[in-house]
């Protein structure tokens, strides 16, 4: 068999330039300087007989044998990773790395507290989180970058039909005001009270106020009625906001479990409006699943999910064969 016409560290340089959009970036990230990455390049083309790059832009792109030989340097440099993972498994989890996804919400609020509960377990195992929107996360996990991830929101029909969805948790969206509110102290209001409020909300185009507004339609409240009084671009912008007196808000109960706590933010009850949103578990049935990542779906999933989801029946269900077994 000849010799392959490249090598995995060229195939890796390729992926860098692309995924920083530069010969400069990708040296950065590589720790390398711009010339070997440029070299690299030049011998890569030379070897395959094609150019890779169009260098008449500002920016690095591809020619079309450029992107032919992306897609499958997806592929290789994916294979040689889950290699990697599978002679890590050897081991026992007394090492290797566990790579897990997330939507923004449940990424800075949710996650943490898992991997928190996983290091304890396994001290030995490094992990990595990755935090994007719903869509860039499942193909991240389509494309096997991402051993398992917890999205909140829809994924594109594509996704739908390649990877495996569980629901996993419900994160109810709940109304917080400002300690000192005239009306924090009524522990319920109705529907109609909301309308006397002002709010504080995410930007327009944010896909988590989108999908608030949704859910709010849906529990049968008329948005236009709403007085929005600011528009923020992170949650923990309207939280503070919020606590300053600035207005009300609806926010993910997930993302104030710590100000409830802590008496700096006010959780009235609002008769017959009950917002939830469904978290996913999401991966992909045909790609290796290391030992770490069996151990984070068995010992940390169903500690934080909902008492009807299925990953944590599955885990009853566990608990009691093994029980039998002893």
């Amino acid at each position: 068999m000849a010799d392959l016409p490249f090598t995995l560290d060229q195939l890796r340089i390729l992926r860098a330039i692309v995924n920083e959009g530069s010969f400069k970036k990708a040296a950065d990230t590589l720790y390398v300087t711009q010339p070997a990455v440029s070299l690299q390049i030049q011998n890569l083309e030379k070897q395959l007989e094609v150019s890779i790059f169009d260098r008449g832009g500002r920016k690095a792109q591809l020619t079309e044998a450029g992107e032919l030989l992306l897609s499958y340097c997806e592929q290789i440099l994916t294979q040689c990773q889950e290699a990697c993972r599978a002679l890590d498994d050897l081991n026992e989890l007394k090492g290797g790395t566990l790579v897990i996804g997330a939507s923004q919400t449940t990424g800075t609020y949710l996650m943490p507290k898992m991997i928190g509960l996983f290091r304890q377990k396994f001290p030995d195992v490094s992990v990595q989180l990755q935090v994007h929107s719903t869509r860039r996360t499942g193909w991240s996990v389509a494309n096997g970058q991402v051993d398992l991830a917890i999205i909140g929101g829809e994924l594109p029909s594509e996704l739908q039909e390649l990877l495996q969805i569980i629901p996993y948790s419900t994160d109810e969206i709940v109304l917080v005001l400002p300690v000192k509110h005239p009306l924090s102290r009524i522990p319920e209001l109705n529907k109609d009270d909301l309308y006397r409020f002002g709010f504080v909300t995410l930007d327009f185009q944010s896909t988590t106020r989108k999908m608030v507004d949704h859910l709010l339609v849906r529990s049968g409240l008329d948005l236009q009625r709403l007085k929005i009084e600011m528009e923020l671009n992170s949650l923990e912008a309207i939280k503070n906001a919020v606590q300053s007196g600035l207005g009300a808000a609806f926010l993910p109960l997930v993302s104030i479990e710590r100000e409830l706590n802590g008496g700096t933010l006010v959780r009235p009850v609002v008769v017959d409006l009950k917002v939830h949103r469904q978290l996913k578990l999401i991966s992909h049935p045909a790609r290796y699943c290391s030992r770490a990542s069996e151990a984070f779906r068995k010992d940390i999933l169903p500690v934080f999910a909902s008492p009807d989801s299925p990953l944590r029946r599955l885990n009853r269900s566990l608990l009691e064969e093994n029980k039998h077994k002893d």
